[in-house]
């Protein structure tokens, strides 16, 4: 039974499991939304708002924490810059999950999770232009 198991497995061991959600954070963090399978936003969605929460904090210690979990600099400086300032204002829920439908192939429920607040602050130069047009 399966009575008061917190954690989703996605059919992985543990060490992919967390390897695997780092990558999801990591590309919604670079590229502001991401398309993948309900369970695997679902589980990246928890792991996501735990970041936006530590970028918060923006001390050196939440800085580090962050790196420890994504494992790439780059990015923990352009969530701690950029991302998690646009949420300042909020208490949680900073992400969205979109249902598309299912996939072709394998008839999986794939979804879009995307940041909420997806204002000219929070895009890059060149995703704020083409969300413009």
């Amino acid at each position: 039974m399966r009575h008061r198991k917190k954690t989703v497995k996605l059919g992985r061991t543990s060490a992919h499991r967390n390897e695997l959600l780092a990558n999801l954070v990591c590309g919604l963090i670079e590229h502001r939304r991401i398309k993948t399978t309900v369970a695997k936003a679902k589980a990246a969605r928890s792991l996501a708002e735990k970041m936006v929460t530590l970028g918060k904090k923006g001390t050196l210690a939440a800085r580090r924490q962050a790196i420890a979990v994504l494992k790439q600099e780059a990015l923990v400086r352009v969530l701690f810059d950029e991302i998690a300032p646009g949420f300042e204002d909020r208490a949680g829920g900073y992400t969205r999950i979109m249902r598309l439908g299912r996939r072709m192939s394998d008839s999986s429920e794939m979804v879009l999770l995307e940041w909420v607040e997806r204002s000219d602050a929070n895009l890059s130069s060149e995703e704020a232009e083409t969300a413009a047009e």
